[in-house]
C-alpha cells in the first residue's frame, strides 16, 4: 500500500467526522443568514423561552468575541491546526477511534469557521444560551461547539488514559515484586 493509502486508512474517520461537522455548520449558518436578520433574534424552541435563543451576530474575533479584528491571524491558526491534525493522525494507533472522532470534530470546526472568514470576513454566530436578566453565554455556532467538545473530550481522554497506564504500570511492577 502506498504512503498516501496508509495515511488515508488512518485518516478516513477524522475526515468523515470533519466533513459532517463542516456540512452541518455551514448549513445552519446559511439558514441563519437567510432567516434571521443581522443582530436580531428568534426563539427556536418556545418551551425553552429566552433560555435558548437564535441571535444572528457577526464575530470578527475568536471565541467569545475576544481579539476582535484579527481574522487573518485566525485563518493562519486554523491552517496550522488542520496541518497538525492531518500530520498527527498517521501516528495514532488504529484502535484509537474515539481520538479520531475528537480530532475530526476539531478539524471540522476549524474549517467551518475559516470558510466564514474567507467568504465574509467574519464568523456567523447564532446560538445564545443563558438565564434571562442574569447572564447569557456569548453567541457561538456549530463549529465552535465541535471545537470545544473535541478539545474537552481529548483532554479528558488524555487524563483518563494516563491514569489507566499508570495503574497498569503499578500493577505490573507489583506482580514483578511479588
Amino acid at each position: 500500500m502506498s504512503k498516501l493509502g496508509q495515511w488515508f486508512s488512518r485518516a478516513w474517520l477524522v475526515l468523515a467526522v470533519a466533513g459532517v461537522v463542516v456540512l452541518l455548520d455551514q448549513w445552519t449558518k446559511t439558514w441563519v443568514r437567510q432567516t434571521i436578520p443581522d443582530y436580531t433574534a428568534m426563539i427556536p424552541i418556545p418551551t425553552l423561552g429566552e433560555y435558548f435563543i437564535f441571535e444572528h451576530v457577526h464575530n470578527y474575533g475568536a471565541a467569545f468575541g475576544i481579539l476582535q479584528g484579527q481574522g487573518n491571524f485566525f485563518i493562519i491558526v486554523a491552517i496550522v491546526v488542520v496541518v497538525g491534525v492531518l500530520a498527527y493522525v498517521r501516528y495514532l494507533p488504529t484502535e484509537d477511534g474515539f481520538v479520531r472522532v475528537l480530532l475530526g470534530m476539531m478539524l471540522g470546526g476549524a474549517v467551518g469557521n475559516v470558510i466564514d472568514r474567507l467568504n465574509q470576513g467574519y464568523v456567523t454566530d447564532f446560538i445564545k444560551m443563558g438565564i434571562p436578566g442574569v447572564y447569557y453565554w456569548p453567541n457561538y455556532n456549530i463549529a465552535d461547539s465541535a471545537i470545544v467538545l473535541g478539545v474537552i473530550g481529548l483532554g479528558i481522554y488524555v487524563v483518563v488514559d494516563d491514569i489507566r497506564k499508570s495503574r497498569q504500570q503499578k500493577a505490573a511492577q507489583a506482580m514483578e515484586r511479588g
